[in-house]
């Protein structure tokens, strides 16, 4: 690569100012919004890509051929001011301002009346590319106590720093959440927060790279931390904070926001492959709905693994395996009657012996080599396969017919698209783009983020005024605008629990709100009985808890499993449904207001320098402290509290607690310890996640004290809507008041009321 040190001012672009940065590339500098600044670097012969998938400001929707790179459509664009002087440029509006060195070249962010940059670009070669390969890279200058988040779904300890990934996405199945990298999702973006408080960054940038935390250490330019692009575009928008949380919600607005998926989606949900892969799996289906109701578990939904596809031993999009499945028809309603939603695993690859290839070849709507004109070859699941190409419109329309006749009309209510991480490694794959080409390698996360839109779009046409809700397990920036996802296929082990909670943490911190873990590990040695209580507690309070399975010797994880523990994972599942009314409405803040329901304690105490760096606990909401049991063995859980006026309460037992030190309390197996916060007003649920009665918890009595209850049909796709039915508690003159919100709706004749001193959550 080429570093670009010199830079000469142009002049303005509407509020932009531009540069000549060599090589005949110009750089645009630009403020979007009172707290979002742009850098754009468009080479001699324009973009790489000139497209994108992931910006949707205030969900202002991308066409399938993608969002014009240029496009500022969705932000506010303020007046700028522009001053030279001195060999710099400033660019300021209301809220920020970006001073330009010209030389070396490199560029300084200002939050408004600061004098110290939160974020610069290093003085020695901040930018590099390659006119050859298309390669980009940008450095920045990095503070020794800066700590930094994001990425996504990418392993180990929440603070990332001094830490290498890579942006790329493979099928990792069984990875190690501590060390394994890469994993499903291609997301550039991460937030570094330190003395002068939080940013963000994130690059617009599809194709595979790096980043880099301080791994890489050189004498001749300080400490830095990096982005390194493969190819495409440098393209970089910069959150100014300057908190967490306000970084978390302008990303999640940037890039579209979560969608807010139907109640039954939040309950319990089962699959394993080793069900729909049995010779007798419609029996098996029975006799997993006859044991729910004999050993009393509470299930929402049920998943179909792959195997309802099978021919022999491969899979095949779209085909049904009648041998297993005579009456597919048959099979939903059962589970229907049950009251179980059901869900469809999809893989976009077709097998070189698939059925139905042949339409795929003469519609040619496949993923092609460039060079040979014939379609892009992969190693998938059992063989060779191709791959849909998402941005072609025949290959959409022949999905989506896909899915309405294969899928839809037997009684599928959602699609999960699963092993959608692309791996075409073919250098010349080319993709349509809508009818102007561009090279796979530019945007191989788009188009998962395509199969998922795609989904969700086709199931919204089947059940117009009904929210939809798909799932997705690769992707990139803009999948939460369609999708829940989760952690993976997880190894069954102890280290999991531990990496899995920071990993999620992450995925939340990154904009992905809608997340969980494969409850009891999805591959490797099946877990003992210890280790699957603990899994089933630990997954018990994220907003996805699906129990999925493909382990070594072929035992399912299934709630009864271990008849012995049936009682202790029935109080997992007890918890979860008691608070589902609290959950619930985390989630509708989350899809509204861009606020993760799960997050680390950093995000709602950040004066509090211990709880900033815990990382073997979270937060649900802003109220209930989650401390899973994370070793093997152990029977007690300490952990830290943060300091908070009136403490916290245990949500067991009542007990109290002062904020600011270490507590430590009983955690037999089937108990997940949780703290409450002193003053909190918590919607609970019935346990059991049937009845409609709903109870006020009310943390201690705190004047002046507030909660809210989100409660609609479950469904509605008008939850924006002014009609929204909120009903709003306030503690007044030391008594607990409980009124519907000024848009009405919700009955507060069913509300009971009890003070914690009474006892604990259940």
């Amino acid at each position: 690569m080429k570093a670009l040190t010199q830079g000469r001012y142009l002049g303005r672009d509407g509020e932009a100012a531009l540069f000549d940065v060599g090589l005949g590339a110009t750089l645009a500098v630009r403020i979007l919004e009172g707290d979002i600044g742009r850098v754009t670097l468009k080479p001699r012969d324009g973009y790489r890509l000139d497209r994108g998938w992931s910006i949707a400001p205030g969900e202002l929707e991308p066409p399938y051929e993608g969002r014009p790179r240029d496009s500022l459509e969705g932000f506010a664009c303020p007046q700028a001011s522009l001053v030279e002087s001195d060999g710099k440029v400033v660019l300021s509006t209301a809220g920020l301002s970006a001073e330009v060195t010209l030389s070396p070249f490199g560029i300084a962010w200002f939050r408004a009346g600061e004098d110290k940059p939160f974020l610069q670009d290093r003085t020695t070669q901040a930018y590099l590319m390659s006119p050859r390969t298309g390669a980009l890279a940008h450095y920045m200058a990095r503070d020794y106590t800066e700590r930094h988040y994001g990425l996504g779904d990418k392993a180990g300890p929440l603070d990332r720093t001094g830490r290498r990934f890579a942006i790329d996405a493979v099928d990792p199945c069984g990875f190690d959440a501590e060390l394994s990298d890469p994993l499903y999702k291609m997301l550039p973006f991460f937030i570094v927060d330190g003395p002068v408080g939080a940013h963000g960054v994130f690059y617009d940038n599809l194709s595979t790279g790096s980043v880099d935390f301080g791994c890489t250490l050189d004498n001749y330019h300080g400490l830095f931390r990096s982005w390194k692009g493969d190819d495409g575009d440098l393209d970089y928008y910069v959150m100014a904070g300057p908190t967490v949380p306000d970084v978390v919600k302008r990303f999640s607005w940037l890039t579209g926001g979560q969608a807010f998926a139907p109640l039954w989606s939040y309950g319990f949900g089962v699959t394993s492959m080793a069900i729909a892969d049995a010779p007798d799996a419609d029996a098996r289906i029975s006799d997993f709905i006859a044991k729910l109701e004999t050993h009393r578990i509470p299930c929402d939904s049920f998943h179909f693994g792959s195997g309802y596809t099978q021919i022999g031993h491969r899979r095949y999009a779209f085909n049904w395996n009648r041998d297993k499945f005579p009456d597919p028809k048959a099979t939903m309603t059962r589970l229907n009657e049950a009251g179980i939603f059901t869900v469809a695993n999809l893989k976009p690859c077709l097998l070189d012996d698939h059925p139905r290839l042949q339409e795929a070849l003469d519609g040619d709507f496949l993923v092609r080599d460039g060079d040979t004109g014939k379609p892009a070859v992969a190693q998938f699941w059992d063989g060779l396969g191709f791959h849909l190409d998402y941005t072609n419109p025949k290959g959409r329309a022949w999905w989506r017919n896909g899915i309405e006749t294969a899928l839809l009309d037997y009684g599928f209510t959602v699609v999960w698209n699963d092993n959608n991480e692309y791996e075409i490694w073919d250098e010349d794959a080319l993709c349509d783009g809508d009818g102007r080409p561009f090279r796979q390698a530019l945007a191989r996360p788009a188009q998962a983020l395509l199969m998922t839109k795609l989904s969700h779009e086709t199931q919204a046409a089947r059940a117009p005024g009904k929210r939809q809700y798909a799932i997705t397990r690769g992707g990139c920036a803009g999948i939460s605008r369609y999708a829940q996802t989760w952690s993976g296929d997880n190894e069954t082990a102890w280290k999991t629990l531990r990496y899995n909670l920071t990993q999620g943490l992450n995925m939340s911190l990154s904009g992905m709100f809608s997340i969980g873990h494969d409850v009891g590990g999805f591959h490797g040695p099946t877990p003992g009985p210890e280790l699957f209580v603990r899994f089933n507690e630990f997954c018990a309070l994220w907003p996805r808890m699906v129990m999925n399975s493909w382990n070594d010797d072929g035992v399912v994880n299934l709630p009864w499993m271990y008849p012995e523990m049936v009682p202790q994972v029935r109080a997992a599942l007890a918890l979860r449904y008691r608070l589902m009314p609290y959950l619930y409405t985390q989630m509708w803040r989350a899809s509204r207001d861009g606020i993760p329901a799960v997050r680390p304690l950093l995000y709602d105490f950040p004066q509090d320098a211990t709880a900033v760096k815990t990382d073997d606990a979270f937060m649900l909401g802003p109220d209930v402290l989650v401390a899973p049991v994370l070793e093997e063995g152990a029977t007690q859980r300490s952990v830290y509290l943060p300091a908070h006026p009136g403490g916290w309460y245990d949500g067991h037992d009542g007990r109290h607690f002062a904020g600011g030190k270490l507590a430590t309390v009983a955690a037999p197996l089937g108990r997940l310890p949780l703290f409450l916060r002193a003053g909190a007003l918590i919607p609970l649920g019935d346990a059991t996640g049937i009845g409609a009665e709903r109870e006020v918890l009310a943390c201690g009595l705190v004047e002046g004290a507030t909660g809210e209850l989100y409660e609609d049909d479950g469904e509605t796709a008008d939850w924006r809507g002014d009609g929204t039915p909120t009903i709003r508690f306030r503690v007044r003159n030391g008594e607990l008041a409980i009124e519907t919100g000024s848009s009405g709706g919700g009955s507060v004749d069913r509300i009971g009321i009890r003070v914690i001193e009474e006892g604990g959550l259940l």
